[in-house]
């Protein structure tokens, strides 16, 4: 995230859609889907139509809300001179961004940072493990990211289970 150019005219919105992928959690099909009236900044979350058309409310953080306020008022419009679409991301040519092309932002920062490369399914799996590791509820997680299955959503306390071992070994070496 922090390897955006913001000087660039897809930069807010190269920063807004990664910092919501990552906070949220969201599949590339559910950012992609986004609207403005699915914004909610006062109450700090956003409306998701996910798999099954199944709707949801997502909570986002402070960064995620700085970058898609920056987004809406700084990048949209030199995308979109009126703003009469209501698709909240916005490709070149000023229609709804598609997912190739978030796909596309996601590798090229991964690549610009000097990270190995991600996917946008990863900052999604990042953001369930980030959330199990502050103490979320497992059926928690899984209602945030649209699970049907509790299976599906297990998959991510693996990672959290391996971290637990280890700083479990720093803390008591002799165990």
């Amino acid at each position: 995230i922090g390897s955006v150019d913001l000087s660039n005219r897809f930069g807010h919105r190269n920063k807004a859609m990664l910092e919501t992928l990552y906070s949220c959690g969201l599949r590339v099909s559910e950012l992609v889907t986004l609207r403005i009236s699915d914004l909610f900044f006062k109450d700090g979350f956003i409306r998701v139509i996910g798999k099954g058309d199944k709707q949801r409310v997502m909570p986002f953080g402070a960064p995620a809300d700085k970058a898609l306020r920056d987004w809406l008022e700084h990048g949209r419009p030199v995308l979109c001179g009126d703003m009469s679409d209501d698709a909240f991301f916005l490709g070149s040519q000023g229609g709804r961004i598609g997912q190739r092309m978030v796909r596309k932002v996601v590798h090229d920062r991964a690549r610009k940072a000097g990270v190995p490369d991600i996917s946008p399914h990863a900052l999604r799996h990042s953001a369930a493990t980030h959330m199990l590791d502050g103490g979320a509820d497992l059926r928690e997680v899984q209602e945030m990211l649209g699970h049907s299955s509790l299976k599906t959503t297990q998959r991510y306390t693996h990672v959290s289970i391996e971290q637990l071992k280890a700083r479990y070994g720093q803390a008591f070496p002799r165990a």
